[in-house]
């Protein structure tokens, strides 16, 4: 009678077995290149410090400073994108036409102007709401009243400046209201006027100034107040002795934030402007549009208006500064 042989049982098959049942990524873990791997990363306090600064290293210096160098780099060449066969020159042509005409200098100047005066007036607008918001509001309502103000920004840019030319249109709301009112007799022309273009600026740059002034208001202590209030300081002292002076890290944030991102506007100036209002960013547009190699100079003036931009932050970052040192001391 032949006798039944069962198989040797090999002393781990148990344990493999259960492994291979494993999901795809549990074995990865448990494999031992992952388990060598974690022990080299981990087990070293430099090399833990080291990846986790590699990815936001990366990112900036690829996603961030890695077009702005490249677009340095085009501005001294005289062709781009380089035709075949033909090696592009270096030339400092491109920074020099800038100069030449004050067909370039003006929307260059008018920039800055606008973007200046348009930084002050969302300065002042806005004040007001964030001191309310963050002094007047329970805290419980504060996220909630965030929210509400924060709905207009769940949409793109080109969306809400639509809503700013149906709102000025000679059919828009304002338009409508005012002939109600009995105030005009014929529609007002709003549009593609420096009206229309600051009240645009304004409104799509206003989250950037809100958020930083409600952080810096909201941190101010209640007591502080009240102690300047026991000591016979009104309102308004209170306002120019407390609040504004420790609110002034928040002004500058807030005011750095709106003349970076007013100065590179380009679709809202397109729609809501005139021939009157012509910003640096659509000169700089139209070297791009056009055929031959005027990418160059539009890269050279691209580069002339981000060296003023942060030239100008710098200053007023400066000011701001010592002016807070000031305050403190």
């Amino acid at each position: 009678m032949a006798s039944d042989q069962s198989k040797p049982i090999v002393k781990g098959d148990g344990a493999r077995a259960a492994s291979d049942k494993r999901p795809f990524w549990g074995r990865i873990a448990y494999s031992g290149a992952y388990q060598g791997i974690s022990d080299f990363i981990f087990k070293s306090k430099r090399r833990q410090f080291l990846l986790l600064v590699s990815f936001p290293i990366f990112w900036v210096l690829f996603a961030h400073l890695g077009p702005i160098v490249q677009m340095f780099w085009v501005s001294f060449l005289d062709a781009y994108p380089p035709s075949a066969g033909q090696e592009p020159q270096l030339t400092l042509d491109n920074w020099a036409v800038f100069f030449s005409k004050s067909i370039f200098t003006t929307p260059f100047l008018r920039t800055l102007a606008f973007a200046s005066v348009l930084t002050f007036a969302t300065l002042i607008l806005i004040y007001p709401v964030a001191y309310f918001l963050a002094k007047h509001v329970k805290r419980q309502n504060q996220m909630i009243m965030l929210l509400i103000l924060l709905i207009p920004f769940w949409v793109g840019e080109i969306v809400r400046t639509y809503a700013i030319m149906i709102l000025l249109g000679n059919n828009g709301a304002l338009n409508l209201l005012l002939k109600a009112l009995g105030l005009i007799d014929r529609p007002i022309p709003f549009m593609y006027t420096g009206f229309s273009l600051s009240l645009g600026i304004v409104y799509l740059t206003s989250l950037y100034m809100l958020m930083p002034l409600y952080s810096a208001l909201e941190k101010i202590p209640p007591n502080y107040h009240e102690a300047a209030a026991d000591l016979g300081a009104g309102p308004w002292r209170r306002f120019w002795k407390v609040t504004l002076p420790l609110s002034l890290e928040g002004v500058t944030s807030g005011c750095t934030l709106v003349f970076l991102i007013s100065t590179g506007y380009y679709a809202t100036p397109v729609l809501l402007g005139g021939p009157s209002t012509t910003v640096f960013a659509e000169t700089i547009a139209g070297f791009f549009h056009v055929a031959g190699n005027e990418w160059p100079t539009g890269a050279a003036f691209s580069c002339i208006m981000l060296i003023t931009a942060l030239a100008l932050t710098g200053v007023f970052n400066k000011f701001m500064g010592s002016l807070r040192k000031g305050n403190v001391k």
